[in-house]
C-alpha cells in the first residue's frame, strides 16, 4: 500500500480557524481519531451556513453525510490551535464531495486529511433534492482538483 502525502494548506481555498478542547485528547495524549471527523463536520457546516446554503432550523432542505475518510500524518493535541482547510472536489446533482484537512496553526503541511460527502435532502421526505443555482455558484468558487 502506498502511503499518501500530507496536502499543503495552499491547496485549500477555504480556511476555518478552530481551537482544540481539553476533552479532545485521549488516553494517549493526542486528539482521538473521532475528533478529526467532528472538526471536519463543524468546518463543512460552517461553510454552508456562512454562505447561506443551509438553514438547519427553518430550511426545507438539509445536507446529510453519506461518506467520510481520514488519513493521519502527525499528532494533534490540546491546546493546539488549528486551521481546517476545505475545498470542493465534486459537485453532483444532489451531492457534494469536500476535501478537508487539519493544520496546526503556523504549519503548511496537514496533520490529517480527509474526504467528506454530503447529499442534499428534502427535510420531510428524506429524498435527494437538486442543489440550487445560487449554491452551485458558491460551491464552484471553492473547487479543487480531486486527489
Amino acid at each position: 500500500m502506498t502511503r499518501k502525502h500530507p496536502p499543503k494548506l495552499d491547496n485549500f481555498p477555504y480556511h476555518f480557524a478552530m481551537q482544540t478542547r481539553w476533552d479532545d485528547n485521549d488516553i494517549y495524549g493526542h486528539l482521538n481519531n473521532t475528533v478529526h471527523y467532528r472538526l471536519f463536520d463543524t468546518a463543512v457546516n460552517h461553510f454552508l451556513v456562512t454562505h447561506q446554503m443551509l438553514d438547519f432550523h427553518a430550511g426545507k432542505r438539509i445536507y446529510l453525510v453519506v461518506e467520510t475518510s481520514c488519513s493521519y500524518f502527525a499528532e494533534l493535541a490540546y491546546p493546539d490551535e488549528l486551521i481546517v482547510g476545505l475545498g470542493v472536489s465534486h459537485l453532483g446533482n444532489s451531492s457534494v464531495r469536500y476535501h478537508t484537512a487539519l493544520f496546526k496553526q503556523g504549519e503548511s503541511l496537514a496533520a490529517a486529511a480527509g474526504e467528506f460527502v454530503h447529499v442534499l435532502l428534502d427535510k420531510d421526505s428524506r429524498k435527494p433534492a437538486a442543489i440550487d443555482e445560487n449554491s452551485r455558484i458558491y460551491f464552484n468558487q471553492f473547487m479543487v482538483a480531486a486527489s
